[in-house]
């Protein structure tokens, strides 16, 4: 179980997302919006659910949020809430702030006054999007860096029954396979020996040329988008 304190504040949708996700993961979090209602929903699903306005000075302090291993400030759409916000985690000391950024200006400002990280949630998602549109026949991918990202993709008809070994994949397609995902199950000890099952998918690391090129997908092949 993680003992981590974490202040979520700000309870739209990916400040309640968050902060949901902290709690079920076994952490102490703190969560905070000046709606009732939704400190009402996330009230039993979190450790704590304060109603307050964290565009007034000092009233995080107050709260206690100084005492969290980490703060995220997830209030982008109101900027003063989200600078006074992000100025009371920074000066109470708290070692770590993410903090959401509606656009680059606010994320220049977010940073300079001293959040440790700067999001930018709907910026990733449309980009993530469109990587997955361009990319067709791969289910997902994750850009580990501008050269090499890791894909998942459903497995040609043509490889059931057959093992990596036989397939070559790294010698063919130089790509490497780290993980078998089947349903929602992602086995990442993978035997080259064993054959491979209708439908599941394979998780692959790879140079983006390479999982771009995807020789090993039926041409038109798209699978379901998954996020």
């Amino acid at each position: 179980m993680n003992h981590k304190v974490y202040a979520v504040i700000g309870l739209g949708q990916f400040g309640m997302t968050v902060a949901c996700t902290l709690a079920q993961a076994g952490c102490e979090v703190m969560a905070v919006d000046n709606d009732d209602e939704k400190i009402q929903d996330i009230a039993e699903k979190v450790t704590y659910a304060v109603r307050a306005d964290v565009s007034e000075p000092g009233v995080l302090k107050s709260l206690g949020v100084g005492n969290a291993d980490a703060a995220i400030i997830a209030v982008s759409e109101n900027l003063e809430a989200s600078i006074t916000a992000t100025m009371q985690v920074v000066e109470l000391g708290v070692p770590y702030v993410i903090a959401k950024a509606a656009g680059d200006l606010q994320g220049r400002i977010l940073k300079k006054i001293g959040a440790t990280q700067v999001i930018f949630p709907e910026h990733a998602m449309g980009y993530r999007v469109a990587r997955n549109i361009l990319t067709t026949g791969l289910v997902d991918v994750f850009e580990l860096s501008p050269n090499f990202s890791v894909a998942q993709f459903i497995i040609p008809e043509e490889w059931v029954g057959k093992t990596l070994k036989e397939i070559r994949v790294r010698e063919k397609y130089h790509i490497n396979i780290i993980g078998i995902r089947k349903k929602e199950d992602i086995d990442v000890n993978v035997h080259p020996e064993k054959p491979l099952e209708k439908g599941c998918c394979l998780v692959a690391v790879g140079r983006n040329s390479d999982l771009n090129a995807r020789p090993f997908l039926r041409k038109g092949e798209m699978g379901e988008i998954r996020f």
